[in-house]
């Protein structure tokens, strides 16, 4: 069975950090684009930022310059460190990957993790 469980979010003031972790563990054969995504109350769900198995990486404009994503391949994890945070921030932030299992290719999400930044 694979799973993305993430860690990190938590209450932060405006202005401050949170670096999340998410980490894939299970039957994987490899693993392509991680990426990260959020989701504010009464909003759909936007990308954050993805980071390809070779390191390249793509933000939504909004964050440039905030947020930075990392990942370590020997782990499995995805990691996506906030900085300046904004109460507009505030949101489930969910973890994505694309995973090769059992020699297929599949999209998988992890349960979401609370980001609150309070003004």
């Amino acid at each position: 069975q694979v799973q993305l469980v993430e860690s990190g979010g938590g209450l932060v003031q405006d202005g401050g950090s949170l670096r999340l972790s998410c980490a894939a563990s299970g039957s994987i054969f490899s693993i392509n684009a991680m990426g990260w995504y959020r989701q504010a109350p009464g909003r759909q769900r936007e990308l954050v930022a993805v980071i390809t198995s070779g390191g390249s990486t793509n933000y939504a404009d909004s964050l440039k310059g905030r947020f930075t994503i990392s990942r370590d391949n020997a782990k499995n994890t995805v990691y996506l460190q906030m900085d300046s945070l904004k109460p507009e921030d505030t949101g489930v932030y969910y973890c994505n990957a694309d995973l090769i299992v059992l020699g297929r290719d599949y999209d998988y999400w992890g349960q979401g993790t609370q980001v609150t930044v309070s003004s």
